[in-house]
């Protein structure tokens, strides 16, 4: 999970409001100072979580209850309000508003920028556009190699000059071909922000460049240096937005993720993972929801609809309520959850799921069985896969030999589309279901009735 040690705590925070007997001042201080133990241990600014707490105590004591909710619930909504406001409030990604839309790229050594830089291009490409990287960095010698390896795996252009030490050399080669691509990446050198050739190196490439976005990549285990190079570096190039990077490891993140606010730049995308679709673009208000077990939807739907078309998902839904699909449907639900990400990732995003301690041990077991059945799947012919019910022990025994699986593997699965069949008929919405309260809820604009 995102954040896991920091999220632990905020829940950990959450159950003790919903747990407690009586709602007094007493309470609102233990919260407050679980919240300051929590924050600070994830390397969160002092003068910051003291300012974040500070808020949260005055509104829990001084605003009135609204009509109809507990005052318990209220201060969960403050909580989860306040969090969300800390963290930017509002999502700011990067809007393509014309072309070619250049985005200048900087940060330490070892933040993962030329990384990052191959997943924002795959992802600006899966949404239409044309995408190049021009590779600036000549202090490491590797660099352009990489820059071309990620790129190419990306499915898009690479422009580097291997040997050329001087970068404004390599940009000027380059310009005859800025008007044919929508989105232009361009790498730089990782240097330390208070080195002041390199910082003189970067203004002048940046005067050149003149680009429309300057992103600094910060790496989540960056800890309490972030604030100070953050500065240096907005000092610089005048950093417009953030992609923190590694927030799916066991860094503590808060640093990065408030260093971040010195900038006054907003974080545009956060890397969760190593795999080149593992980047997204950050909404404050899906991040707290996620780390306090509450799911973030609208990024569960943004997965789906990235491997899987509206009419398509539609057409799923219709068949899964009625409770006519058969294995074949089943099997393309699964191979759009294969691309949607680990099974880890995607129940920290399901609305609910977070709050529940599964434990990591069975998720992998859940994962590996879902390759297996796959393949299962795969060695069953178009009427059996039509038609579950007419297996008996001499297809299972074909089955599960062409698989490479055993029989009882093969009778597991036929028991997991049953009951997935006989489950659906109990799931038809009633009368009274309002898809849009749901919604609302799931959004935590609602927190009335949610239980920690």
């Amino acid at each position: 999970m995102v954040l896991d040690k920091l999220g632990q705590g905020l829940k950990k925070t959450l159950r003790k409001i919903a747990g407690s007997v009586f709602y007094d001042k007493k309470l609102v201080e233990d919260i407050v100072k679980d919240i300051q133990r929590a924050l600070l241990a994830a390397d969160v600014n002092v003068q910051l979580v003291f300012d974040l707490s500070k808020k949260i105590k005055e509104r829990a004591l001084e605003e009135k209850t609204p009509q109809g909710l507990d005052p318990r619930e209220y201060l969960i909504k403050i909580v989860y309000e306040e969090l969300i406001k800390f963290l930017g409030e509002e999502k700011k990604g990067i809007e393509i508003k014309k072309t070619p839309f250049k985005i200048i790229f900087v940060g330490l050594y070892g933040s993962g920028k030329t990384t990052t830089i191959g997943k924002l291009a795959r992802y600006y490409a899966k949404r239409g556009n044309k995408v190049c990287a021009v590779g600036l960095d000549v202090h490491r010698p590797a660099a352009p190699e990489q820059l071309k390896q990620v790129c190419d795996n990306a499915g898009i252009k690479s422009f580097i000059m291997k040997g050329e030490k001087d970068p404004m050399k390599i940009w000027k080669a380059f310009e005859k071909y800025e008007k044919d691509y929508d989105v232009i990446l361009i790498d730089t050198a990782g240097r330390d922000a208070l080195s002041k050739d390199l910082i003189k190196e970067i203004k002048e490439l940046n005067k050149k460049i003149k680009a429309e976005e300057r992103i600094l990549v910060m790496s989540a285990d960056l800890g309490q240096a972030a604030q100070k190079q953050a500065e240096a570096f907005h000092e610089s190039c005048d950093v417009t937005g953030v992609i923190i990077t590694k927030l799916d490891g066991t860094a503590k993140g808060g640093g990065a993720l408030t260093g971040a606010s010195v900038t006054n730049a907003k974080i545009k995308f956060i890397g969760v993972g190593e795999k080149i679709d593992d980047l997204e673009e950050f909404n404050p208000e899906g991040f707290v929801s996620r780390m306090l077990g509450m799911g973030d939807i609208e990024a569960l739907l943004e997965k789906a609809k990235e491997v899987m078309t509206e009419e398509q998902a539609q057409d799923m839904g219709k068949k899964f309520l009625k409770g006519d699909f058969n294995f074949l449907d089943l099997y393309e639900q699964m191979q759009a959850m294969s691309k949607m990400g680990p099974l880890n990732k995607l129940v920290d995003m399901i609305p609910g799921m977070g709050k529940v301690d599964i434990p990591k041990d069975m998720l992998n077991v859940q994962e590996g069985k879902l390759k297996r059945w796959k393949f299962i799947m795969q060695s069953m012919c178009k009427d059996e896969l039509e038609n579950p019910e007419m297996f008996n022990r001499t297809r299972i025994e074909r089955i599960a030999k062409g698989s490479g699986t055993t029989s009882k593997e093969v009778r597991e699965l036929l028991k997991q589309y049953r009951q997935s069949k006989k489950l659906v008929k109990h799931m038809k919405p009633g009368k009274n279901m309002d898809i849009n309260k749901l919604m609302k809820k799931f959004k935590g604009k609602n927190m009335k009735g949610m239980k920690f």
